[in-house]
């Protein structure tokens, strides 16, 4: 049993009770008792976060503990053992109320953290003076591991499992299941000397509530229902849509279906299946067979129902009860390892104005205090480092190019002063429809960023960009390939290699990319796509494209168009740009790729099965022995260092037993090409 949030009326009147009794403890306490020079502020690692935090050290590691036990238990509900974090993940988690109300936007005040999404890191900000404040942030944490580890789904799955994990409750157990959206009716009026209790009038319908209306959404219409699936504009979750997606993946999860999740996906997304007859193949059910089961499994969860009844009651002190779901802890504090730095005082605040900077309402305010700091005669590195991103923002790319100049004298070695100076590049020549600058030293920096963080897609992607730049395809490829691996429902990506194959006329695949975003649900992407298309045939008769205004020619004629947030700059290889060329011709990285076995150019094609044995005696060529059912199919790769790879950060020819899913091109009765793999 825990204790419910409280609520900030609540919390401040317990504080106006106990400010006698602080104040008389400071009088009474030694002199000593805060040392002068305890950093105020610290900074904890741990394997996947990075907490700063003015509360101490026991805080900040309970905070990066909650945050690596809620990663863990996302990733046992999509049945993964690794979890990519494509974009960093820095948590601020701030001990005062004032403090945290001053940083969050307005409609998140009262809320116990935020979140804040961009390509280039992910800020989580947390008020320590709430209970368990890392459940504020758990439905968007859904949406960001869902978003770089899962291939795009529709709307009702995305939202659901987001809900579902949202009642997240971690203490000696995981608890799961709760309604995420039940709020208690009755509040303590701490203004009545009495002490009575006061009923809100306002408070929505819970999930709870929406499920037990006897009129529902039909499976096939919920399933259909278009939904910013990447949870940046969601609205309220108090609707019938949320609640019926939350109690589906309910129902799933718990079922143990969420294998059978994968093979509606692919049926739907892959094969252009109908809703309805994917629902069959892969759940077994009709929609009408669905619907029925959903609602019998929400009927017989109790909980649910008593835990709606205590929220209806005016109890003095309501406690959450136990969830339907319980979990064991996926590890403790001992398990895991930790390290802790402190951080200046000057530097935590340039931190804060960066996530400030990024919350329109507090940008003007951020830009000042970020200004001040920069002026500072220290010459604060981080300070730099936020005005630079906004005047990339902004892209006035000057100015930003500047305060990286500066950042870089006051600390030449931050990882993140590289990867801006490649993000500038990539804008500028976006921007200006001109070639990448310095595409050598811009490179060196991407490599240097991928070393530091392996998992950072937008680096592996400006890292394709500038090798096409430079005539390096096959290099290109490899780097584009993993930014997709990492990042798999980026539209953007998937537009830029669709872009590199056309700069080494590999029409075919180039056409595939260009048909998959043409017919997908980002608008943006899929105009840019039947453009290209368009222009394919032309391209690869004669050479040249039709050109159009404001645009340029490009290699091999491809030509700067716009995707989902960016065009692909491409331009005519120049002698200064070999340096990245003599890269694939001189180094292991980029071997050249093997001819396409003949026959393999027809539709792709889907396949699950284990893994029996793979043959890698001609590098980097491999065959992969797979059996499905009662029959043995030998998958070819040309390249297995290229080879498209999920579930594991890249192929191994000592992969045996392991069930693995695939996307091939046939070339034989029991024979094909592989396109991806993805390894359970």
């Amino acid at each position: 049993m825990r204790l419910s949030r409280l609520s900030r009326i609540q919390k401040y009147a317990i504080c106006a009770a106990a400010v006698f009794c602080f104040v008389q403890l400071v009088f009474v306490a030694p002199t000593d008792t805060f040392a002068k020079d305890e950093p105020k502020w610290l900074e904890v690692h741990s394997a996947h976060f990075s907490v700063v935090t003015d509360a101490g050290d026991k805080r900040g590691r309970e905070v990066a503990l909650r945050l690596e036990q809620m990663r863990a238990v996302f990733g046992q509900l999509l049945l993964k053992t690794k979890l990519s974090m494509s974009v960093p993940i820095t948590v601020v988690a701030l001990k005062s109320d004032k403090q945290y109300g001053d940083v969050a936007p307005t409609k998140q005040s009262m809320a116990g953290g935020f979140y804040v999404p961009a390509s280039d890191r992910i800020y989580i900000v947390l008020n320590l003076f709430e209970i368990d404040p890392w459940r504020a942030v758990a439905h968007p944490l859904a949406h960001y591991l869902l978003n770089y580890n899962y291939p795009p789904t529709q709307g009702w799955f995305d939202e659901g499992l987001a809900e579902y994990f949202g009642s997240i409750n971690i203490g000696k157990k995981v608890e799961l299941g709760g309604d995420p959206e039940l709020l208690p009716e009755w509040h303590e009026d701490v203004f009545d000397d009495m002490g009575g209790m006061k009923r809100d009038p306002n408070v929505p319908q819970s999930l709870t509530q929406l499920v037990s209306s006897p009129v529902w959404l039909s499976m096939t219409d919920l399933f259909t229902m278009k939904h910013d699936v990447f949870g940046k504009r969601e609205g309220t979750h108090n609707t019938l849509f949320y609640a019926q997606s939350w109690m589906v993946v309910h129902y799933l999860a718990n079922k143990n279906k969420m294998p059978q999740v994968g093979t509606y996906f692919d049926l739907v997304n892959n094969h252009q299946v109908p809703v309805d007859k994917a629902m069959v193949q892969a759940f077994d059910m009709t929609p009408e067979q669905m619907e029925e089961a959903v609602k019998t499994y929400f009927n017989s969860i109790s909980m649910l129902g008593v835990a709606l009844d205590e929220a209806k009651k005016p109890v003095a002190n309501p406690v959450d009860r136990e969830q339907p779901i319980q979990l064991p802890l996926p590890f403790g504090q001992d398990d895991i390892g930790m390290t802790v730095t402190p951080v200046k005082d000057e530097d935590a605040r340039a931190e804060i104005g960066d996530i400030m900077a990024r919350i329109p309402e507090h940008r003007d305010e951020a830009w000042h205090d970020l200004q001040q700091l920069a002026a500072d005669p220290t010459n604060n590195e981080v300070a730099h480092r936020g005005l630079a991103r906004e005047y990339l923002r902004q892209k006035k790319f000057d100015a930003a190019a500047d305060e990286l100049d500066k950042a870089a004298e006051a600390s030449p070695q931050d990882p993140w002063i590289w990867y801006y100076r490649s993000v500038l590049k990539y804008q500028k020549a976006q921007a200006t429809g001109q070639q990448m600058q310095g595409l050598a030293n811009m490179m060196q920096d991407l490599r240097s960023v991928t070393d530091w963080y392996p998992e950072l897609a937008d680096a592996y992607n400006m890292l394709g960009m500038a090798r096409v730049e430079g005539g390096g395809i096959n290099s290109a490829l490899e780097a584009q390939k993993q930014a997709i691996a990492l990042s798999p429902r980026n539209a953007e990506y998937q537009f830029n290699l669709g872009q590199i194959y056309v700069s080494g006329k590999k029409w075919d695949l180039a056409r595939e990319v260009f048909m998959r975003l043409k017919t997908g649900s980002d608008r943006t992407a899929a105009a840019a796509a039947k453009q290209q298309l368009e222009d394919l045939d032309t391209l690869q008769k004669y050479g040249v494209r039709p050109q159009r205004t404001g645009e340029r020619e490009g290699p091999a004629g491809a030509a700067s168009s716009p995707t989902a947030k960016s065009s692909a700059p491409s331009g005519t290889r120049t002698a200064a740009q070999d340096s990245d060329h003599d890269e694939d011709a001189n180094t292991e990285a980029a071997p050249k790729a093997a001819p396409v076995k003949p026959g393999s150019t027809g539709p792709v094609q889907f396949l699950k099965g284990k893994i029996v044995s793979s043959d890698c005696t001609k590098p980097p060529e491999a065959t992969v022995t797979i059996l499905s059912g009662m029959i043995t199919y030998k998958m070819h790769t040309s390249n297995y260092k290229s080879l498209v790879v999920m579930g594991e950060d890249q192929f191994s020819c000592d992969w045996k037993n392991r069930l693995v899913s695939v996307n091939y091109r046939g070339a034989g009765k029991y024979e094909g090409e592989l396109v991806s793999i993805e390894v359970r």
